[in-house]
């Protein structure tokens, strides 16, 4: 999809009916997000959620899901070194049934950890720029000034993650113009949160798009729901933009 242009759009789901429509609307991938933590848990951060809780979720959203790639993100320290990764990573296929893992950062030990996944038929998305694991920063990089050095630790960082055997990066609220070089220089996919439409596709969480989430609105985000009034319609109308280019539109780029 990336060599033929074709945009490839994500949401986060965490049960069978809300996978079963975002399946019918024709949403390419899910993301068993561990944004549960905030938008289901009522958690103010993502850092308890569990890897219990997230196989218990991904089983759900594998029973309405019969066609979308479901992906899964593994939890606050399930991948502290290497080896701890192999053997969460391993769970959360197996137990959980998804077809990839995601985890958050880049460098070098983030690099050996990816290495050591993929080396053991485990395929990985890598997660860069805002990491909501490290408490809302953007652990590496800074959000307010984006400098020339600034740019080339992210392509780096980015580039490392290919190299170490990552199947595709999501790129998390920087700004469009960072996230078209990001794109332009990786071979594999890379999925815009906040990075702006010259990414390979979009992400967004459920709620958020559905504007439904209780937690405070990104600025990146759009209301689908508003739209259509209805939430196939809305989640379908996501799908079309996104493939169409007509989202993100410029009020929704991250600065």
């Amino acid at each position: 999809m990336k060599i033929a242009g074709d945009k490839i759009t994500m949401l986060t789901a965490y049960d069978a009916s809300f996978s079963k429509v975002l399946d019918a609307a024709g949403v390419d991938m899910i993301l068993v997000g561990d944004s549960l933590g905030t938008v289901v848990q009522g958690h103010e951060s993502t850092v308890p959620v569990t890897v219990d809780d997230m196989i218990y979720h991904c089983r759900h959203v594998l029973r309405g899901s019969q066609r979308a790639f479901v992906v899964i993100d593994m939890p606050f320290m399930s991948y502290a070194t290497p080896q701890q990764a192999a053997q969460n990573a391993a769970r959360l296929m197996t137990s959980g049934g998804a077809q990839m893992v995601k985890l958050e950062g880049g460098g070098v030990v983030m690099e050996e950890t990816v290495r050591e996944l993929t080396e053991r038929g485990i395929p990985v998305c890598g997660h860069l720029g805002l990491l909501p694991q490290s408490e809302h920063r953007l652990s590496g990089y800074q959000s307010h000034k984006w400098s020339e050095e600034t740019v080339k630790q992210l392509l780096e960082d980015a580039k490392g993650l290919q190299q170490a055997g990552a199947e595709m990066v999501v790129l998390a609220c920087v700004p469009a113009t960072v996230g078209a070089q990001i794109t332009a220089a990786l071979t594999i996919p890379v999925l815009g949160f906040g990075a702006g439409r010259a990414c390979d596709g979009q992400v967004l969480i459920l709620y958020d798009m559905l504007g439904i989430s209780a937690g405070k609105a990104q600025p990146f985000n759009h209301d689908f729901l508003v739209d259509t009034g209805e939430i196939l319609a809305a989640i379908k109308k996501y799908v079309e933009d996104v493939k169409s280019g007509d989202f993100p539109q410029v009020q929704h780029e991250y600065e």
